[in-house]
Protein backbone atom coordinates (compact mmCIF):
# COMPACT_ATOMS: atom_id res chain seq x y z
CA UNK A 1 0.00 0.00 0.00
CA UNK A 2 1.32 3.69 -0.89
CA UNK A 3 1.28 5.49 2.06
CA UNK A 4 0.75 9.50 1.19
CA UNK A 5 0.89 12.39 3.63
CA UNK A 6 -0.43 15.58 2.05
CA UNK A 7 0.97 19.14 2.78
CA UNK A 8 -1.51 21.07 0.91
CA UNK A 9 -4.08 21.88 3.34
CA UNK A 10 -6.51 23.35 0.42
CA UNK A 11 -9.81 21.18 0.61
CA UNK A 12 -10.46 21.39 -2.64
CA UNK A 13 -7.55 19.89 -3.51
CA UNK A 14 -7.45 17.28 -1.12
CA UNK A 15 -10.66 15.99 -1.92
CA UNK A 16 -9.55 15.99 -5.43
CA UNK A 17 -6.77 13.67 -4.68
CA UNK A 18 -9.06 11.30 -3.29
CA UNK A 19 -11.21 10.92 -6.60
CA UNK A 20 -7.71 11.35 -8.84
CA UNK A 21 -6.03 7.99 -7.50
CA UNK A 22 -9.71 6.66 -7.54
CA UNK A 23 -9.68 6.54 -10.81
CA UNK A 24 -6.38 6.76 -12.59
CA UNK A 25 -4.33 4.55 -10.71
CA UNK A 26 -5.23 0.63 -10.16
CA UNK A 27 -2.56 1.21 -6.91
CA UNK A 28 -3.98 0.76 -3.57
CA UNK A 29 -3.17 3.65 -1.32
CA UNK A 30 -3.74 5.14 2.29
CA UNK A 31 -3.87 9.30 2.20
CA UNK A 32 -3.85 11.67 5.29
CA UNK A 33 -4.46 15.08 4.99
CA UNK A 34 -5.53 18.32 7.39
CA UNK A 35 -8.17 20.87 5.77
CA UNK A 36 -8.31 24.67 6.58
CA UNK A 37 -11.95 25.03 7.77
CA UNK A 38 -14.75 23.86 5.28
CA UNK A 39 -18.23 22.26 5.71
CA UNK A 40 -18.10 18.86 3.52
CA UNK A 41 -21.20 17.38 2.31
CA UNK A 42 -22.56 13.81 1.18
CA UNK A 43 -22.33 13.67 -2.47
CA UNK A 44 -26.75 13.14 -2.21
CA UNK A 45 -27.47 16.13 -0.03
CA UNK A 46 -28.37 19.60 0.09
CA UNK A 47 -25.57 21.94 1.35
CA UNK A 48 -28.07 25.11 2.57
CA UNK A 49 -30.26 22.28 4.13
CA UNK A 50 -27.16 21.12 6.24
CA UNK A 51 -25.64 24.29 6.53
CA UNK A 52 -25.98 27.86 8.35
CA UNK A 53 -25.88 29.90 4.92
CA UNK A 54 -25.28 32.72 7.09
CA UNK A 55 -22.67 31.97 9.24
CA UNK A 56 -20.57 30.48 6.81
CA UNK A 57 -20.99 33.13 4.23
CA UNK A 58 -19.98 35.80 7.01
CA UNK A 59 -16.68 33.32 7.66
CA UNK A 60 -15.96 32.46 4.49
CA UNK A 61 -16.16 29.15 5.04
CA UNK A 62 -16.44 26.93 1.88
CA UNK A 63 -19.00 24.09 0.94
CA UNK A 64 -17.89 21.18 -0.98
CA UNK A 65 -19.80 18.27 -1.98
CA UNK A 66 -17.40 14.80 -2.30
CA UNK A 67 -18.27 11.52 -4.15
CA UNK A 68 -19.16 9.37 -1.20
CA UNK A 69 -22.54 9.78 0.22
CA UNK A 70 -23.31 10.05 4.01
CA UNK A 71 -23.85 13.00 5.85
CA UNK A 72 -22.26 16.27 6.48
CA UNK A 73 -18.84 16.59 8.36
CA UNK A 74 -16.97 19.64 9.41
CA UNK A 75 -12.98 19.88 8.50
CA UNK A 76 -10.62 22.22 10.21
CA UNK A 77 -7.04 22.00 11.06
CA UNK A 78 -8.03 20.19 14.09
CA UNK A 79 -9.11 17.74 12.15
CA UNK A 80 -7.21 14.75 10.57
CA UNK A 81 -8.48 13.35 7.23
CA UNK A 82 -7.69 9.89 6.22
CA UNK A 83 -8.50 7.77 2.69
CA UNK A 84 -8.05 4.24 1.73
CA UNK A 85 -8.38 3.28 -1.45
CA UNK A 86 -8.08 -0.22 -2.54
CA UNK A 87 -8.94 -3.22 -5.32
CA UNK A 88 -11.99 -5.54 -4.04
CA UNK A 89 -14.34 -7.62 -5.49
CA UNK A 90 -17.45 -7.25 -6.68
CA UNK A 91 -20.29 -7.28 -4.13
CA UNK A 92 -17.51 -6.92 -0.97
CA UNK A 93 -16.54 -3.42 -1.71
CA UNK A 94 -18.50 -1.57 0.93
CA UNK A 95 -17.26 -2.76 4.71
CA UNK A 96 -16.65 -0.15 6.89
CA UNK A 97 -14.97 -2.51 9.90
CA UNK A 98 -12.64 -3.62 7.83
CA UNK A 99 -11.10 -0.22 7.32
CA UNK A 100 -11.73 0.93 10.75
CA UNK A 101 -10.35 -1.42 12.32
CA UNK A 102 -6.58 -0.49 11.89
CA UNK A 103 -7.36 2.98 12.85
CA UNK A 104 -8.51 1.82 16.27
CA UNK A 105 -5.71 -0.39 16.42
CA UNK A 106 -3.59 2.51 15.78
CA UNK A 107 -5.51 4.85 18.05
CA UNK A 108 -5.77 1.78 20.91
CA UNK A 109 -1.08 2.42 20.45
CA UNK A 110 -1.85 6.09 21.79
CA UNK A 111 -3.48 5.34 24.97
CA UNK A 112 -7.47 5.69 23.28
CA UNK A 113 -9.88 3.34 23.85
CA UNK A 114 -12.22 3.57 21.03
CA UNK A 115 -15.15 1.64 19.81
CA UNK A 116 -17.05 1.00 16.57
CA UNK A 117 -20.62 1.72 17.04
CA UNK A 118 -23.29 2.05 14.37
CA UNK A 119 -22.77 1.55 11.03
CA UNK A 120 -19.69 4.14 10.41
CA UNK A 121 -18.54 5.87 13.45
CA UNK A 122 -15.89 5.60 16.10
CA UNK A 123 -16.42 6.64 19.50
CA UNK A 124 -15.27 7.04 22.60
CA UNK A 125 -17.33 7.13 25.87
CA UNK A 126 -20.43 7.26 23.35
CA UNK A 127 -19.07 10.43 21.89
CA UNK A 128 -17.77 10.17 18.10
CA UNK A 129 -14.67 11.33 17.00
CA UNK A 130 -14.71 9.84 13.36
CA UNK A 131 -17.55 9.98 10.59
CA UNK A 132 -16.95 7.60 7.87
CA UNK A 133 -18.03 7.01 4.29
CA UNK A 134 -17.65 5.04 1.12
CA UNK A 135 -17.57 5.10 -2.37
CA UNK A 136 -17.18 2.30 -5.37
CA UNK A 137 -15.76 2.73 -8.58
CA UNK A 138 -15.49 -0.38 -10.75
CA UNK A 139 -13.72 -3.05 -8.73
CA UNK A 140 -12.18 0.17 -6.53
CA UNK A 141 -13.63 1.40 -3.28
CA UNK A 142 -12.74 4.49 -1.37
CA UNK A 143 -13.17 4.74 2.05
CA UNK A 144 -12.59 8.30 4.14
CA UNK A 145 -12.91 9.34 7.38
CA UNK A 146 -11.99 12.36 9.58
CA UNK A 147 -10.46 12.13 13.00
CA UNK A 148 -11.11 15.08 15.50
CA UNK A 149 -8.50 15.93 17.40
CA UNK A 150 -8.08 19.43 18.30
CA UNK A 151 -11.53 20.54 16.27
CA UNK A 152 -12.77 23.87 17.18
CA UNK A 153 -16.22 22.34 17.87
CA UNK A 154 -17.95 25.40 18.31
CA UNK A 155 -17.62 26.77 14.87
CA UNK A 156 -18.60 23.18 13.81
CA UNK A 157 -21.55 23.51 15.30
CA UNK A 158 -22.20 27.18 14.50
CA UNK A 159 -21.39 25.90 10.43
CA UNK A 160 -23.94 23.31 11.25
CA UNK A 161 -27.62 23.95 10.18
CA UNK A 162 -30.14 23.07 13.49
CA UNK A 163 -33.44 22.76 12.18
CA UNK A 164 -34.14 21.68 8.51
CA UNK A 165 -37.62 21.13 8.84
CA UNK A 166 -37.84 24.28 5.93
CA UNK A 167 -36.64 21.99 3.62
CA UNK A 168 -38.77 18.92 2.20
CA UNK A 169 -36.96 16.72 0.02
CA UNK A 170 -35.88 13.21 -0.40
CA UNK A 171 -31.87 14.11 -0.24
CA UNK A 172 -29.78 12.33 2.49
CA UNK A 173 -29.84 14.08 5.56
CA UNK A 174 -27.11 14.20 8.59
CA UNK A 175 -27.48 12.62 11.67
CA UNK A 176 -26.00 14.80 14.15
CA UNK A 177 -23.97 13.02 17.27
CA UNK A 178 -22.65 14.68 20.10
CA UNK A 179 -19.17 14.81 19.36
CA UNK A 180 -15.48 15.13 21.36
CA UNK A 181 -11.73 15.58 20.39
CA UNK A 182 -9.59 12.81 20.74
CA UNK A 183 -6.19 15.48 22.37
CA UNK A 184 -7.68 14.47 26.01
CA UNK A 185 -7.33 10.99 25.35
CA UNK A 186 -4.50 10.35 23.77
CA UNK A 187 -1.10 10.25 26.20
CA UNK A 188 1.90 10.01 23.49
CA UNK A 189 0.20 12.82 21.03
CA UNK A 190 0.62 16.33 21.20
CA UNK A 191 -0.62 18.49 18.01
CA UNK A 192 -2.31 17.07 15.23
CA UNK A 193 0.70 16.65 12.89
CA UNK A 194 1.98 14.36 15.45
CA UNK A 195 -0.82 12.37 15.27
CA UNK A 196 -0.32 12.38 11.28
CA UNK A 197 3.11 11.81 11.43
CA UNK A 198 2.67 8.67 13.40
CA UNK A 199 -0.20 7.25 11.79
CA UNK A 200 1.42 7.55 8.40
CA UNK A 201 4.52 5.70 10.66
CA UNK A 202 2.18 2.78 12.41
CA UNK A 203 0.71 1.92 8.95
CA UNK A 204 4.18 1.69 6.81
CA UNK A 205 5.63 -0.32 9.71
CA UNK A 206 1.97 -2.76 9.18
CA UNK A 207 3.71 -4.60 5.98
CA UNK A 208 6.55 -4.74 4.57
CA UNK A 209 5.12 -4.14 1.22
CA UNK A 210 3.73 -0.29 2.45
CA UNK A 211 5.74 2.27 1.44
CA UNK A 212 6.10 6.34 2.08
CA UNK A 213 5.50 8.23 -1.29
CA UNK A 214 4.88 11.62 -2.80
CA UNK A 215 2.86 12.65 -5.85
CA UNK A 216 4.26 13.51 -8.75
CA UNK A 217 4.56 16.84 -10.28
CA UNK A 218 2.15 15.69 -13.24
CA UNK A 219 0.26 14.11 -10.77
CA UNK A 220 -0.39 17.39 -8.84
CA UNK A 221 -1.26 19.13 -12.13
CA UNK A 222 -4.04 16.56 -13.02
CA UNK A 223 -5.27 16.64 -9.82
CA UNK A 224 -5.46 20.66 -9.64
CA UNK A 225 -7.17 20.49 -12.89
CA UNK A 226 -9.73 18.20 -11.34
CA UNK A 227 -10.25 20.78 -8.07
CA UNK A 228 -10.55 23.55 -10.56
CA UNK A 229 -13.15 21.95 -13.09
CA UNK A 230 -15.09 20.31 -10.08
CA UNK A 231 -14.49 21.13 -6.79
CA UNK A 232 -13.95 24.59 -6.71
CA UNK A 233 -17.42 24.80 -9.00
CA UNK A 234 -21.16 25.92 -7.99
CA UNK A 235 -22.45 23.23 -10.48
CA UNK A 236 -20.93 20.89 -8.44
CA UNK A 237 -21.19 21.71 -4.59
CA UNK A 238 -24.89 23.18 -5.15
CA UNK A 239 -26.46 22.70 -8.41
CA UNK A 240 -25.45 18.68 -8.28
CA UNK A 241 -27.50 17.74 -5.34
CA UNK A 242 -31.44 16.62 -5.06
CA UNK A 243 -34.63 19.22 -5.76
CA UNK A 244 -35.97 20.42 -2.65
CA UNK A 245 -39.14 22.27 -1.33
CA UNK A 246 -38.22 25.43 0.80
CA UNK A 247 -40.59 26.90 3.09
CA UNK A 248 -40.39 29.52 5.29
CA UNK A 249 -41.84 33.05 7.23
CA UNK A 250 -40.38 35.94 6.35
CA UNK A 251 -41.53 39.57 8.81
CA UNK A 252 -41.52 42.57 6.61
CA UNK A 253 -42.16 45.99 8.29
CA UNK A 254 -44.02 43.77 10.86
CA UNK A 255 -46.17 41.96 8.43
CA UNK A 256 -45.71 37.96 8.40
CA UNK A 257 -44.69 37.18 4.58
CA UNK A 258 -45.10 33.37 3.29
CA UNK A 259 -42.41 31.90 1.15
CA UNK A 260 -42.34 29.06 -0.84
CA UNK A 261 -39.72 28.05 -3.46
CA UNK A 262 -39.08 25.08 -5.93
CA UNK A 263 -35.64 24.68 -6.63
CA UNK A 264 -34.32 22.19 -9.16
CA UNK A 265 -30.21 21.84 -10.07
CA UNK A 266 -29.61 24.85 -7.72
CA UNK A 267 -32.42 27.18 -9.30
CA UNK A 268 -35.30 28.11 -7.94
CA UNK A 269 -37.88 27.22 -10.87
CA UNK A 270 -40.78 28.68 -8.79
CA UNK A 271 -41.25 31.07 -6.67
CA UNK A 272 -44.53 31.98 -4.43
CA UNK A 273 -44.77 34.49 -1.57
CA UNK A 274 -47.88 35.36 0.10
CA UNK A 275 -48.99 38.60 2.32
CA UNK A 276 -47.28 41.44 1.03
CA UNK A 277 -48.36 42.53 -2.41
CA UNK A 278 -44.91 44.03 -2.96
CA UNK A 279 -43.04 40.47 -2.56
CA UNK A 280 -45.70 38.78 -4.51
CA UNK A 281 -44.49 41.03 -7.45
CA UNK A 282 -40.84 40.12 -7.01
CA UNK A 283 -41.51 36.82 -6.54
CA UNK A 284 -41.60 36.35 -10.07
CA UNK A 285 -38.25 37.72 -10.73
CA UNK A 286 -36.82 35.46 -8.21
CA UNK A 287 -38.06 32.25 -10.75
CA UNK A 288 -34.47 31.31 -13.03
CA UNK A 289 -32.54 32.75 -10.13
CA UNK A 290 -29.76 30.71 -8.22
CA UNK A 291 -30.62 29.79 -5.14
CA UNK A 292 -27.82 31.87 -3.43
CA UNK A 293 -27.98 34.86 -1.30
CA UNK A 294 -25.80 37.03 -3.47
CA UNK A 295 -27.97 36.20 -6.48
CA UNK A 296 -30.98 36.74 -4.26
CA UNK A 297 -29.93 40.03 -2.93
CA UNK A 298 -28.63 41.18 -6.55
CA UNK A 299 -32.27 40.17 -8.18
CA UNK A 300 -34.17 42.12 -5.27
CA UNK A 301 -32.04 45.08 -5.36
CA UNK A 302 -33.07 45.46 -8.77
CA UNK A 303 -36.47 45.56 -7.98
CA UNK A 304 -35.96 48.17 -5.39
CA UNK A 305 -36.29 45.49 -2.41
CA UNK A 306 -33.53 45.99 0.12
CA UNK A 307 -33.72 43.29 3.00
CA UNK A 308 -31.60 43.22 5.96
CA UNK A 309 -29.44 39.93 6.49
CA UNK A 310 -31.35 38.93 8.81
CA UNK A 311 -34.66 38.92 5.99
CA UNK A 312 -32.25 37.63 3.41
CA UNK A 313 -31.01 34.56 4.99
CA UNK A 314 -35.10 33.62 5.70
CA UNK A 315 -34.73 32.22 2.29
CA UNK A 316 -32.15 29.85 3.65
Amino acid sequence: MNCLSLSSTDPFFNLAVDEYLLKSSNEEYLILGINSPAVIIGKHQIPHRETDARYIAMNNIPVIRRISGGGTVFHDQGNLNFSFISNSAPGKQVDFRKYMQPVIKFLATAGAGVTFEGKNDLKINGLKISGNAEHVWRNRVLHHGTLLFDSKLDIMKKSLKKDNSCYLSRAVASNPSQVTNLKDHLISINNINELKQKMLLFFIGQDDKNSDISLSGKEITEINNLADSKYRTWEWNYAYGPSYQFMNKLKINGRSVNIHLTVSDGVIQECIIEGSELMNGVARKLAGCRHMPRDLSSVLRKEKVFLNDDELFTFF
